[in-house]
């Protein structure tokens, strides 16, 4: 049986995609990387499929889908084509994000409340297909309750602004985005929704995020990409994964095959 108070970690590849796609070819491959991450501790693998496939591309898809040994969750913009795409391969989970062209990344939480019929809809439909539908959004108690309305399975609370304030150095905003991030998580919880978090996270930033009982799962990606530059990608997973298991003080489970997410 998992372990309840396990914390999950998803690893998001996109930005081994990004490299690979700054030259162009086939090197470095996401799915390489999909499988060191998985044997380095990684529970699940993250990947977002964006409309002008800066990173992530359709193929990397479908071979993640085929060969993963662990759930994938697709991370999408809320639009038909992306829909249809997700309804073809058919991911462990969808994360519905936000989505401009002209971000860097994704920048806040979707607009739960703004998406009206249309988002009801497209959860609707990943639902009816058995795909765990996740909303990425700010730490905010009427989004919180927008995304229950809705019908998602889970929110992935955004820790940008968290992660924003503790590089600058104020410990009283951390302290705030902190709580903001906690009264979110409780609310999601006590409302029937999985409680996931990510967004800028990194070894110096996770503990305190993975010490909140409500959430089950980080999803980080970014940092460990770049970490895995100096230290090499399994070496990056399994400290980020023994810093989350030191602030949850508990065991790993002993399999990892138990896990789901």
């Amino acid at each position: 049986m998992p372990n309840p108070a396990y914390l999950r970690l998803g690893v998001n590849i996109d930005h081994v995609a990004t490299i690979r796609n700054a030259r162009g070819g086939s090197h470095p491959d996401p799915l390489r990387a999909a499988h060191i991450a998985v044997e380095a501790g990684a529970d699940g693998i993250t990947a977002h499929l964006r409309e002008d496939r800066r990173h992530i591309s359709d193929d990397d898809i479908a071979r993640l889908k085929s060969e993963l040994t662990r759930p994938l969750n697709l991370e999408m913009a809320a639009t038909e084509e992306m829909l249809a795409i997700a309804l073809r391969h058919l991911p462990n989970a969808c994360c519905l994000v936000p989505e401009r062209r002209e971000e860097r990344t994704t920048e806040g939480g979707l607009n739960v409340a703004a998406g009206g019929a249309r988002l009801e809809r497209i959860v609707g439909s990943l639902k009816d297909a058995g795909v765990r539908v996740s909303l990425f959004i700010e730490p905010d108690a009427a989004v919180v309750e927008a995304s229950q309305r809705i019908g998602a399975d889970i929110v992935e609370l955004h820790t940008g602004a968290y992660c924003e304030r503790a590089l600058e150095g104020n410990a009283a905003a951390v302290a705030r985005e902190l709580e903001r991030i906690a009264t979110a998580a409780r609310l999601a919880d006590a409302a029937g929704l999985e409680v996931h978090a990510g967004h800028g996270l990194t070894f110096d930033t996770v503990g305190a995020v993975s010490r909140l009982p409500q959430i089950v799962e980080l999803n980080i990606g970014h940092f460990l990409i770049g970490e895995a530059i100096f230290v090499g990608l399994a070496r990056a997973v399994e400290r980020m994964r023994a810093l989350m298991d030191e602030a949850r003080k508990v065991p790993a489970p002993a399999s990892r095959h138990a896990r789901s997410a």
